[in-house]
């Protein structure tokens, strides 16, 4: 394909973009904006959409750009628990619905969808009722915003409670959008209500969802087995979208990475989340997780937090796209040293091993 999107008119669904797969969904807006200087590590919460709204914009505007033909609206975290947190509940409303609206007029300077956004309220404790009816509240308001501002779909993501995710998912049916429900799996590979990722897909694909999936906490080597057992275990579409780093079998998520080499001091002895730098993976071994997954049968396919630009770009041209972005994909023939262009002075082309 050499269109922006997956070949799909504008006016075509979640439900029917999938159909057509791939559907590439960049997401990491939160890690992007803090490395940029809008958003402040720690609370996380998305400030930068009231205080630097072109930010927000641009940001967006390089994922569409990159390939993606979702237009997240920043609304991770901007839940009234969280906002509440840092003192800014009176702007919960504002916040939810300059979000969207940002998302909403970049989308429509492309082919991509509007989704809008919950995730993990970190209030939910398994058997407390009390708990699930502010966890209930808390996803009524966001996800009536984001319907009366009339976007494509709901994304409930990073959601570690199979009991959270239920929750989500019925507040979204309610609204009548189609629903994509992402958990995240921590170290011991398990919901923190102890069912394995294939039971807690199943749980959800049962009740009505139109995609089940993962998102963030893992790397792309450390996502990929659960994925395997998501996609083994469900019959309707999967979405994969890991953090950019490099986790291992010994430290399977991005929070529990460690730099033995670091000589400096970071903060609690942890390299999550401002010191993740030397684990960060290549657009290419992101390219190279797009395929495998789209190989497994899975459609939603894209990155979470830390992923850039490059890295969507990258994925998109793997799955046979070209977004206007490649225009200055690497082209390393005109190098100096490296190119392979007749004109070069072959001097400096010999030089290529002492450089």
């Amino acid at each position: 394909m050499t269109s922006q999107s997956n070949g799909v008119k504008k006016s075509a669904g979640l439900r029917q973009r999938l159909e057509a797969g791939p559907l590439i969904c960049a997401e990491g807006y939160l890690f992007e904006l803090e490395r940029r200087g809008y958003l402040q590590a720690g609370a996380f919460v998305p400030e930068v959409v009231l205080e630097f709204p072109e930010a927000v914009a641009e940001l967006h505007r390089e994922f569409l750009r990159a390939g993606s033909d979702v237009m997240v609206a920043l609304t991770y975290y901007a839940h009234r628990e969280k906002l509440r947190l840092v003192g800014r509940e009176n702007d919960l409303e504002r916040m939810n619905r300059e979000a969207i609206r940002l998302a909403s007029e970049v989308a429509a300077e492309g082919d991509a969808l509007v989704a809008g956004n919950i995730c993990n309220t970190n209030i939910f404790v398994p058997g407390d009722a009390d708990s699930a009816r502010q966890v209930r509240a808390i996803f009524e308001e966001q996800v009536g915003w984001a319907a009366d501002a009339g976007v494509d779909f709901l994304l409930a993501e990073t959601i570690s409670f199979l009991g959270e995710a239920e929750i989500a998912l019925d507040v979204i049916r309610q609204s009548g959008l189609p629903s994509v429900i992402n958990f995240a799996i921590h170290k011991n590979g398990l919901l923190r209500d102890g069912a394995t990722p294939a039971e807690a897909a199943r749980r959800i694909a049962d009740q009505g969802a139109d995609v089940v999936g993962l998102n963030c906490i893992r790397g792309p080597a450390t996502i990929m087995p659960h994925l395997k057992a998501i996609r083994a275990a469900v019959d309707i579409h999967v979405a994969a979208l890991p953090v950019p780093f490099r986790t291992t079998e010994r430290e399977p998520t991005f929070e529990s990475l460690t730099d033995p080499g670091c000589t400096h001091h970071l903060p609690a002895g942890r390299s999550f989340p401002a010191a993740l730098d030397p684990f960060t993976c290549t657009r290419y071994e992101l390219a190279d997780f797009a395929v495998d997954a789209y190989a497994m049968g899975i459609r939603y396919i894209g990155a979470c937090c830390g992923a850039g630009p490059h890295h969507i770009r990258s994925m998109a041209e793997a799955l046979g796209r070209q977004p206007r972005a490649s225009r200055f994909s690497p082209d390393m023939s005109k190098h100096y040293a490296l190119g392979t262009d007749p004109k070069l002075k072959p001097s400096y082309k010999a030089f290529v091993p002492d450089l």
